[in-house]
């Protein structure tokens, strides 16, 4: 009997060391990721973020989608010792010129400007655009934001950084603090973000709305 005791005890030790600890992560999966991946245009202070992070995010370009494979652009990491002399020669939030956003204290403190190696055309576009969604995602992989920037003053950013070329874009990267939300639409409706309650809002139209008939 004493033995059938300790055959028992022994099964309950190996039962309860062989389950599992914790819950399972869920799994980060392309719509979750496209769900987070939100324009953050207000950043915690206190976050640094890493070269290592910024060389990550950079790294998705040696293994996207290339127009016609030529692989021209160029990446410039800007890390928070530099951030600042960026600060003034960007824009945020555009239709919301009243709040001059980023409030201060709020600032990125890490951007990656890009450029190309050959004039724009509508091939650099192309790749511009799966460039920088594709950094925007892995960003957020990461526990990161960012925002994609196209109102910043190319000629200063080009002499401060000594760039082959004037930039295209600036991504913002950090930790946004921001609370956002994306609303339903119509068609015909306004695609205006606006801010109510501390809350930002964007309109995104229906799937419906975007599907030809």
């Amino acid at each position: 009997m004493a033995d059938d005791y300790l055959g028992r005890k022994m099964e309950e030790y190996r039962a309860r060391t062989a389950a599992p600890t914790s819950r399972p992560v869920p799994r980060m999966t392309l719509n979750r990721l496209l769900l987070k991946n939100r324009s953050q245009r207000g950043y915690d202070p206190h976050f640094i973020v890493r070269e290592d992070q910024l060389r990550s995010i950079i790294e998705v370009n040696t293994r996207i989608a290339s127009a016609r494979n030529q692989q021209v652009l160029r990446f410039r990491p800007v890390l928070a010792e530099e951030a600042p002399r960026v600060w003034p020669h960007i824009r945020l939030g555009g239709a919301l010129p009243e709040l001059h956003l980023p409030i201060p204290g709020t600032e990125p403190n890490a951007f990656i400007i890009i450029c190309a190696t050959v004039p724009e055309d509508r091939y650099v576009d192309m790749d511009l655009g799966i460039s920088v969604q594709s950094m925007l995602l892995r960003a957020v992989e990461l526990g990161l934001n960012g925002i994609c920037i196209g109102a910043f003053d190319r000629t200063r950013l080009r002499e401060l950084f000594a760039l082959p070329s004037d930039p295209l874009i600036v991504l913002a990267i950090g930790r946004g603090i921001e609370k956002i939300e994306l609303v339903e639409i119509e068609a015909g409706e306004s695609h205006k973000y606006y801010r109510q309650n501390g809350t930002h809002y964007v309109p995104k139209l229906r799937l419906d709305e975007l599907i030809l008939k």
